[in-house]
């Protein structure tokens, strides 16, 4: 709990699992924020605090066909970096949908939505950012330029059609690193200050920042890094860098970065998560967060923020009863939600029912797959399945994503006209395939369990006090970033896939259970 009125600990991440590209505001003593999607839908999940460390989401900002449709999309592509801000009583949030409709921003009144459709804006490569000046002007800053390129340009727009108003100009090229991107332009004690990540997302991220008395520069750069761990080879966060910087109700200003969390030197297969520092203010004016002395830990002691509590922590045990009233907002799907003849939770009481189509966990396109993010390196999922094959080669299950050539599945399936399960591991798009015959018996509960070693698979026949049979273990390093070369973390869920002529029956789960072990 907290240790006095005027400190608080918590422990980073302060939102775990796949969250990457944290972007926050604060209105009046409300904070909310959002973070990345990529190709799962809905997109840009929407989060409220009283005190940047406890966070309830609220909701998606991303929710329709007509807002973003990521049917097309690949692994990794489709809606990046997105950034909130707030002016006038209005909302804002702008993005990129890589290799969709490009740059665009979305307004609602409610954080919770609903969002408006797109408005487009004309210039930049990835990650625009939107900033609202004193005197009425509205800046987008944007990347620019591709890896050892990359630089930020900078324009004016109409707030109300997304027009530019000026010719993108260059304003920052950063500290010569690749990929400098995510920028953000403040204005902060009268000083615009223009701050970008550098390094590229992996071992050599950092920040960077520089200031100038007019907010197209041109920038003086501070001459090191306000965050980074890329020389703290053995500290337990690593990849830090994406940052925004956000005042509380106190004046105090904080800092919400991502960061990863390697196991056995190996990356991690949560991905990219959110993590909280404070910013110390220089004597000369520069906001320090982190530059290699390891001042952000895995527990923080700060300052008081806001209301106080426990020490935060999203559910380790988590038990979804399936109902007519739908899902929980911490439920998604890849690329667009499924129609009702494929998913529903009307037509049986109770349960979830998915029925599956041509393409399976590694097609991509319109595959079956209800998953929520895994949040813990050591975990287990559960389900309870009833699901009769009708042809060979139909299969439903349970699996752990994260991306389409790299995931591992176990599940129900029919092979040379016997029942049976099926584990599958997709390693980066090569297959493996244990298939272990069972007798015609429904229903089937499957687990799936891993540690920061192995994903473990497991089934069992009888009733809830049956012994678990496995089928064997994979391991967890394959379903790593750092192997795929994927931006997501790992999803956990269920899924559902037909012949090659889209031929299906019917899988009907009872509950999901997720569970997550201290680490």
């Amino acid at each position: 709990m907290a240790k006095a009125a005027s400190t608080m600990t918590y422990r980073n991440p302060v939102l775990p699992g796949f969250y990457p590209d944290p972007s926050a505001i604060r209105v009046g003593e409300d904070y909310y924020m959002v973070t990345s999607t990529f190709e799962y839908f809905p997109g840009v999940p929407i989060f409220h605090s009283k005190n940047l460390i406890h966070w309830e989401q609220i909701g998606h900002v991303l929710t329709r066909d007509s807002q973003v449709n990521l049917l097309s999309r690949n692994s990794s592509e489709g809606i990046y970096a997105p950034v909130l801000r707030y002016h006038d009583g209005v909302f804002y949030m702008i993005t990129t949908d890589v290799y969709g409709i490009s740059n665009f921003y979305v307004t609602a009144a409610d954080p919770a939505g609903p969002w408006s459709d797109p408005i487009l804006i004309p210039y930049g490569n990835i990650d625009p950012s939107l900033f609202f000046d004193e005197d009425g002007k509205v800046y987008v800053s944007a990347q620019a330029g591709f890896g050892e390129t990359s630089h930020i340009i900078q324009y004016e727009i109409d707030i109300l059609t997304g027009k530019a108003l000026t010719e993108p100009v260059v304003v920052w090229e950063g500290d010569e690193g690749p990929w400098v991107e995510g920028p953000h332009l403040y204005k902060i004690h009268g000083t615009y200050y223009m701050m970008t990540a550098s390094g590229g997302t992996g071992p050599m991220h950092r920040e960077i920042i520089g200031r100038s008395e007019s907010p197209y520069g041109p920038f003086e750069m501070l001459p090191y890094p306000i965050l980074t761990h890329n020389q703290l080879k053995d500290h337990p966060i690593q990849y830090t860098g994406h940052v925004e910087l956000i005042d509380d109700v106190h004046g105090n200003w904080w800092a919400l970065f991502l960061g990863v969390r390697p196991q056995n030197g190996k990356g991690s297969v949560l991905g990219r998560e959110t993590f909280l520092a404070p910013v110390k203010w220089s004597e000369d004016g520069w906001p320090m967060i982190d530059n290699n002395e390891g001042h952000v830990s895995l527990q923080m002691e700060v300052p008081a923020i806001g209301e106080q509590g426990e020490i935060q922590s999203f559910k380790d045990r988590v038990m979804t009863r399936f109902s007519s009233k739908g899902l929980g907002l911490e439920w998604m799907y890849t690329r667009v939600i499924p129609g009702s003849d494929a998913v529903s939770l009307t037509e049986l009481e109770g349960c979830l029912r998915l029925t599956g189509n041509a393409s399976g966990l590694r097609d991509g396109g319109a595959n079956v797959f209800v998953c929520r993010r895994q949040q813990h390196h050591s975990m287990r999922i559960e389900t309870r399945l009833m699901y009769e094959p009708g042809h060979e080669g139909e299969i439903a299950g349970i699996a752990a994503r994260l991306s389409d050539k790299s995931n591992y599945s176990i599940g129900v399936t029919r092979q040379d006209g016997r029942a049976g399960i099926l584990v599958t591991a997709w390693r980066q798009g090569i297959v493996t395939n244990y298939f272990t015959p069972i007798k015609a018996q429904v229903p089937v509960r499957l687990s799936i369990r891993s540690d920061e070693n192995v994903y473990e698979f497991l089934y069992t026949l009888d009733g809830t006090s049956a012994e678990w049979i496995s089928l064997g273990t994979m391991p967890a390093q394959n379903l790593t970033p750092d192997v795929d070369g994927a931006f997501t973390g790992v999803c956990v869920g269920m899924f559902a896939a037909g012949t090659e002529a889209g031929s299906s029956a019917s899988a009907y789960y009872d509950y999901f259970e997720y569970e997550g072990f201290a680490e």
